[in-house]
């Protein structure tokens, strides 16, 4: 029976203690679920472990196939395009090796599962009435980012939670980067209506930007007593959610059984497929057959 490939979650530097600790607990929760294959993980910058002695120390304990999961919501950019540049120098590096990245965790049913828990923990309990969420206006914050497609998967994911959860409305705000910032997206929900607002972070792990978030959060309802505003915690906050587990499990298998080879756009003909991330191009990972015609 061939090895199932080994999973390799990438972090991207928490610098926080119980971001690190989150992320820890995960990978822990990963390994016990999944004992047939390797579960590891490694930050790409600042903290430790460091993602490229991970997978030195995967390949030196004999695991040829693995599937890269960068632990983002939505596609980081130049984050992605140097995983994916790090990969490809590992496999030229080692004979045989295979390297796949799989997509990031976006909004997906379970994800939402785990958002709406969080607001149901703020709220003191997940027993709601129905009353009680459409007094309820969510705030979805996340980080922000120079690209907006990366942005847009805030808003969508808001627009999600919205849609049949029974809440008055669920507003989107930014870190930083994009607007509107976490005060104004505050001053759009008062001035909308909102009389109790959630404010949501849109991140994994506790750290910097969390904490941030609820400080400025704190710092608004201090001038709006009239408006009752809670901070929930981040999806992974506390241990690892059994909802986060299982996303990362179908992430990875989506990469597993992704057509290990392609056709050719213009032939048919099969193109043999090297490291890819499963979200690649089309067009370019038929480039090198093309050329030949």
């Amino acid at each position: 029976m061939t090895t199932p490939p080994a999973l390799l979650l990438v972090g991207h530097g928490p610098q926080d203690d119980d971001g690190a600790d989150a992320f820890r607990s995960l990978l822990s929760e990963l390994a016990a679920r999944n004992p047939d294959f390797p579960v590891v993980g490694g930050f790409g910058k600042q903290s430790p472990p460091p993602l490229d002695g991970v997978v030195t120390d995967l390949a030196e304990a004999g695991a040829t196939r693995v599937v890269a999961l960068p632990l983002t919501l939505a596609p980081a950019g130049d984050s992605d395009r140097a995983l994916e540049a790090a990969l490809a120098r590992e496999e030229e590096l080692r004979d045989g090796a295979s390297y796949l990245c799989a997509r990031p965790l976006g909004p997906e049913p379970a994800l939402l599962d785990v958002l709406e828990q969080r607001l149901d923990e703020a709220l003191g309990g997940s027993a709601r009435t129905p009353a009680d969420r459409a007094a309820t206006t969510v705030l979805l914050v996340g980080p922000g980012a120079a690209d907006p497609a990366a942005n847009a998967e805030v808003h969508r994911a808001a627009r999600l939670l919205w849609e049949g959860r029974g809440y008055g409305g669920v507003e989107t705000a930014f870190v930083s980067h994009a607007a509107p910032d976490v005060a104004s997206g505050l001053d759009r929900c008062r001035a909308l209506g909102a009389r109790r607002i959630v404010v949501l972070p849109y991140f994994l792990f506790p750290g910097t930007q969390p904490a941030r978030i609820r400080l400025q959060t704190e710092g608004w309802a201090a001038v709006h007593p009239e408006t009752t505003v809670v901070s929930a915690d981040v999806i992974g906050s506390g241990g690892a959610p059994a909802g986060l587990a299982g996303l990362v499990e179908k992430r990875y298998r989506e990469a597993v059984t992704a057509a290990p080879e392609t056709r050719c756009g213009s032939c048919g003909a099969r193109v043999p497929r090297r490291r890819r991330s499963v979200e690649a191009d089309a067009s370019e990972r038929n480039s090198g057959h093309a050329d030949a015609h």
